[in-house]
Formats: structure tokens, sequence, C-alpha cells
């Protein structure tokens, strides 16, 4: 007899079986989900008000907020939150192709790989193909059987060509998505106008449906990207900013290789190192290795040729303890998860920037920690920043006394936190509970230490020898 307090078992609604059946995802975070719905239903709300008549237009206008119908939004979701997913998942809904526009040409081939690896067709325009190679593309597009494109893959340059946008327009694109948008403002007024050009792009092709994702964005980053992509009307969607299981860190130094490799004996790995130079991510590499073996280090900058690039990110992503050591050019949209420490050399040029590279710790849920080394030189530099400036907030996160993740929400303009994990919270909660926490001795204090017990035994370069000797017994003394 069947029990009668037994419910039934409710068949999943049509967005979790399109991501279960292509995806393997059995279930969608609420931020997913309700980006996901805003596209499907902007969707069918502006099929609707295409028949409508313009006075029925008008006076729907009139008694409506349409920012939402419009489907103009931006959409903040923290990194490692799955935001690819709130435009694959449409794409494969919606009765027409999607088109995505990615700002490196490293993300594309990333994407198209991992889509083909699915049940996801997807096409790539990029620079230099032959005519033959864009029709074979459009073929695709234009077909509708299981073969047929639901994606288009470009970058805002190949989109400043007139014919292929003119084609694009005849494609019957549903739904833009615009992935890291805030590049629009932090690169679009600087070195890649394209990216300014996004609009009329927009514009002419003229879908239903356009989203625009980023993880980080403060007021103004947020306010420029809804002038340039919508014209300042845009429907934003933000998650909680916060990365709780990313733990902050400053330690401050003024020999910042040398305290780089005490992390690599210290800290968890994988690991990455953020590098301010192409150069420095080589001689990092070749000190680590030079150290702690070879093979434990590999450098990553945007001057690699393809091959050497497609090399390091497959070492690195079947590393277990492997360090990489690498300019900005690798960190959106890096897919592996297991990394335990993100260690920058440099600090990044504002808190969105500091934000996106930390994260990439973490990304399978586990604590990692964001190590920013700090020297008085940084101290200096940062110093001629506007107090409330988006650069100075980098000096303000490191000179802090308060709380670090609060000073990057505050510069997103975000939530308040209860942070889970920062040095100085941390200590401060050690404190309380009457645990002692013996306060670390930055390499200059030691230097110092050792020059005061030695006074006028050593010449300069005898106190930068035996200094070095002495950090590095100390490093192998932590490693046993």
């Amino acid at each position: 007899m069947e029990d009668i307090n037994t419910e039934e078992r409710k068949e999943p609604d049509l967005i979790t079986k399109t991501a279960e059946e292509n995806f393997g995802i059995k279930y969608l975070y609420p931020w997913q989900r309700m980006v996901v719905e805003n596209i499907l239903q902007a969707y069918e709300c502006k099929k609707k008000l295409a028949e409508f008549s313009d006075q029925e237009r008008q006076d729907f206008f009139q008694k409506e907020d349409d920012s939402f119908c419009r489907g103009r939004q931006i959409v903040l979701l923290p990194t490692g939150a799955g935001k690819s997913l709130c435009f694959q998942i449409p794409a494969l809904l919606l009765d027409g192709p999607s088109l995505v526009i990615y700002p490196l040409l490293a993300l594309m081939t990333d994407q198209q790989r991992r889509m083909e690896e699915g049940s996801l067709r997807c096409v790539v325009f990029r620079g230099g193909q032959t005519e033959e190679e864009r029709q074979s593309n459009f073929q695709k597009i234009m077909d509708k059987g299981p073969g047929g494109a639901k994606i288009i893959l470009a970058n805002p340059e190949v989109l400043q060509s007139q014919s292929l946008v003119d084609q694009l327009c005849k494609a019957g694109i549903k739904h833009i998505a615009i992935d890291e948008a805030h590049c629009v403002s932090e690169w679009g007024d600087s070195f890649r106008p394209s990216y300014l050009e996004l609009g009329k792009v927009i514009e002419k092709i003229n879908p239903p449906v356009i989203t625009a994702f980023t993880a980080t964005a403060s007021p103004g980053v947020l306010s420029r990207v809804s002038e340039i992509l919508f014209k300042g009307q845009a429907h934003i969607v933000r998650s909680e900013s916060d990365r709780p299981n990313i733990h902050y860190y400053v330690r401050k130094c003024a020999a910042k290789m040398k305290e780089a490799l005490l992390l690599a004996k210290e800290e968890e790995r994988p690991m990455i190192i953020f590098c301010g130079t192409r150069s420095k991510t080589q001689e990092m590499a070749e000190e680590l290795n030079a150290c702690l073996g070879g093979g434990t280090a590999k450098f990553y900058h945007a001057g690699l040729e393809k091959e050497e690039k497609e090399s390091v990110e497959k070492w690195f992503y079947q590393s277990r303890d492997g360090i990489l050591c690498a300019t900005c050019a690798y960190g959106m949209g890096v897919d592996k998860k297991d990394i335990k420490t993100v260690v920058h050399l440099e600090a990044a040029q504002t808190a969105e920037a500091y934000i996106q590279e930390a994260g990439r710790g973490g990304r399978d849920g586990s604590i990692a920690k964001a190590i920013l080394l700090w020297s008085l030189s940084d101290s200096l530099k940062y110093s001629v920043y506007e107090k409330f400036s988006r650069q100075a907030a980098m000096m303000n996160f490191a000179e802090s006394q308060d709380c670090r993740r609060q000073v990057l929400l505050d510069a997103l303009g975000a939530e308040e936190a209860y942070c889970q994990g920062c040095d100085l919270c941390l200590a401060r909660r050690a404190e309380k509970d009457g645990r002692k926490i013996k306060r670390q001795l930055t390499d200059f204090e030691q230097a110092l230490k050792l020059i005061r017990k030695y006074r006028g035994f050593y010449t300069i370069e005898e106190i930068e020898s035996e200094l070095e000797a002495f950090l590095m017994k100390k490093a192998l003394k932590k490693s046993e």
C-alpha cells in the first residue's frame, strides 16, 4: 500500500533538466538560476512586445517598469560562481544563437574546447581567418540540426569588421553575453578602444537580450560599463561579492623574491606567484628551481609562443604541487580549482584586479591564501593617489589595521561581511581567546637585528650574504 505521507517526486524543471543533461550538474546556485530565468523571461517578454501595436507598446511602458523586459542586465558574480552556465544554459533553450564576447583569444580557445567536449556546439571568429573559414562558421550557425552551432565566440577587435557584423545581423542572434565586462571600462579607455565601440555593435545587431558579466566592479566601473554598453540603462544583478574561503594576508618585506622563496617552502601548493613584468616571471621561476629543485616552477606571460603557453597551462593544470610564476596574462578564465596559495610580488593596480587574481585560489571551495608582499617603495608609489581613488584601495588594503577583507569589499561598494580570514582579524581573535601568536619579524627587521648585534663587523656585501644564508637556513628548517 502506498504511503500517503510520501510526497510525489517532482520532475526537474526545464532549466535544471538542461543543466543536468548537458553539463552533468544537478543543482544551480540561486544566483545562477535568477540570471538564467531573467534571460529566458526577458526573451519571452520581448517576443510578446513584438506582437503589440505601437500604441499598446507605449501604454505598456507607461504602466510598467520596463528595465527587466528590455533584457539589459549587468551581472556581478564572484569568481568561481559558475557564470559560464548563465549563458550556456539559455543558449541551449533559445530558438537562435547566442554571441559571447571574450577579452582574450586564450579564453575563447579554452571555452571552445570545453563546450565541444560536452554537447554545446560553437564557432569562433578571430582575426586572420580566411573567407572560407568564416563562411563555414556561418553555415554551422544557420544549421538547425544537432551539428549546428548554438554559441558564437568573438572578441571586441574582430567585431570591428563591418562585413562580419552585417552577416551576424542576419544570423538571428537572440542573446549577447559580454564576459569579464569590467574590461570595457579598464581597457577601453586605455589600450583597447574597440571596447568603446561595443555599444554600437550591440545596437546594430539589436538582439532581444544582452547580459554583461563580471566578478568585480566598483560603482565607478559599473557606471562606465552601463554607459558604454547600455547607454546608462541596465538592470543590475549583484550577488554577495565576498569569497569567505579566500584568506587575505600581507607580508611586509624589502627583498620580495627572497620572501617568495620562503613562502614557496612554507605554504600549500599548487601556488601562483603573480609578477609585475615578464622578465621577473622567468627570474622568479629560475630562483625557485635552483633552490627547490628543477621542475618545481614554470613561468607564463603574454610573450610566449602559443605552443609554450599551452604546454605550461597543461603542466600547471595537472600539477599537484607546482608553482606558476605569471603576469596578469594568466588569470581571467583560469579553471584550475585546487590552487591553494596566490602570492603577489607586486600589488595589482586596483582592488578589482586584485580580487580577480586572488580569486584564482580555492575555486574548489577549500581554504586558500592570498598573500600580498608589500614594501616601503610600494607605500611611496601608491601614496600619490587620492585617498578614495580606485588605485589607493591597494594601499588601504596593505596598510589597514582593521579588516583587509572589508577594505576590498568597500572598494567595490559591496556588502559588509563577517571576516572569516584575514591576518588582522585572525590575530585579534587569537588575542581575545588568550592565545599568543608570535609576530614574525620582517626581513628588514631581521637585517637590522643582525647589524645591531655585529655592529662594525661586516661590510654591506657580507651582511647581505649572511642574511641570505640565515633566511635560507630558516626556510629549510621549516620544511623539515
